[in-house]
């Protein structure tokens, strides 16, 4: 009988006109915030990471698309805003999707554009406290929950060293 209304439910939502249809999923459907994150690599390995003022543990640039805006000019503007650095974004993003506080990170590898002097990445928000350039085998600041999500979305976890067997766990069980 229940699958039977469902059915019916369905064929009716079918002949709906599309924007009725849109209105009725944005309505149930549950609402996620969807940001950028740029993981930044210098030619030489260095890792960029930022600490934000309203953060305890170190992170990576990025933030929340505005409306209407594309997630690769999020990330490209997020960096800019952030440490005053043009990036040029490499490949295909991976997507992290943190169910809790309902959150969707696209995390895109990224390095400075042609031209742009890494040096010159320093804090250009009032967000931002400080920038750092981490080499894969310096000590590695204890890291925000995103971005060690972030970084095993592209399995490069082994630069998150300082990370607890627990926040490891925690990342790899979403």
């Amino acid at each position: 009988m229940l699958a039977h209304a469902h059915r019916a439910l369905l064929k009716f939502y079918r002949r709906l006109p599309t924007v009725v249809r849109r209105f009725i999923v944005r309505v149930l459907a549950p609402s996620f915030t969807v940001g950028a994150i740029c993981v930044i690599e210098r030619d030489d390995g260095a890792m960029l990471l930022v600490h934000q003022v309203y953060r305890h543990n170190w992170g990576l640039p990025g933030g929340l698309t505005k409306r209407r805006e594309s997630i690769e000019d999020c990330a490209r503007r997020e960096v800019s805003e952030e440490i005053g650095l043009r990036v040029e974004l490499l490949g295909e993003p991976r997507v992290v999707v943190d169910p809790r506080p309902r959150r969707i990170d696209v995390v895109f590898r990224a390095r400075p554009a042609a031209g742009e002097d890494p040096t010159a990445a320093t804090p250009s928000s009032p967000e931002i406290a400080a920038v750092r350039w981490v080499l894969p085998d310096d000590d590695v600041p204890q890291l925000q929950h995103e971005t060690l999500a972030a970084l095993a979305a592209w399995d490069l976890l082994d630069a998150a060293a300082t990370a607890t067997d627990d926040e490891l766990r925690s990342v790899a069980n979403g």
